[in-house]
């Protein structure tokens, strides 16, 4: 993403389509990935806190993801759910799926993420899963690539969120008929994942 990190292209993207005035309507979802405890060595010994990575959405295209740390488990919780709340962004889902082939990069953690064929269910193993389920993707295929460390994937997976476009983005972006980009889509994958990418608005695999 031109080597901005993924959290400042959340909130650029919040920021241009007003996201945050939409937020009071939506009845959101929860969904713990981890609780872990940690501990940071100090002078008089050992101080154990407590982590957790949450995502949030309301399984119809709004989607969002929060880190807490706290003393406690649930407030913890709570904090990484506030902060989610304040990282939700919008995707695209045309059909249950996602619109186009894209790659999502995080650190070491690549993530393939592709539209698939109706019935297919989400594809998506580790962290990655929740995620598409809580924006509401009902049949996708993905391929993790890489470090499967759970925050490292759902940066990627977000990375990947924030390069979709629907056909209607794309047409006015390149000053085009939307029928015509339309046509271009190609919304079901095959069954078998590629590597190889395909632009819908170029009309190549990349």
């Amino acid at each position: 993403m031109g080597g901005k990190s993924v959290d400042a292209m959340i909130e650029e993207r919040r920021r241009l389509e007003g996201i945050a005035e939409m937020e009071k309507d939506l009845e959101l979802e929860e969904r713990l990935i981890y609780a872990k405890r940690t501990a940071r060595v100090t002078k008089g010994g050992r101080r154990f806190s407590f982590s957790a990575l949450v995502v949030v959405g309301d399984k119809r295209g709004f989607v969002g993801f929060g880190h807490g740390k706290a003393k406690e488990v649930p407030l913890a919780i709570a904090k990484a759910v506030e902060q989610a709340r304040k990282k939700i962004i919008r995707v695209p889902i045309i059909e249950g799926t996602v619109p186009h082939d894209v790659v999502g990069h995080f650190g070491p953690t690549k993530i393939i993420v592709l539209p698939a064929r109706r019935g297919t269910g989400v594809v998506a193993g580790g962290a990655a899963k929740p995620i598409f389920e809580l924006a509401g993707y009902t049949d996708v295929l993905t391929k993790i690539i890489g470090s499967t460390n759970p925050d490292n994937v759902v940066r990627a997976v977000f990375d990947a969120f924030l390069q979709l476009k629907t056909p209607e983005q794309v047409a006015r972006e390149r000053g085009l008929p939307l029928e015509e980009i339309r046509k271009r889509y190609r919304l079901y994958a095959k069954p078998k994942i590629r590597v190889k990418l395909y632009y819908p608005w170029r009309g190549i695999h990349g």
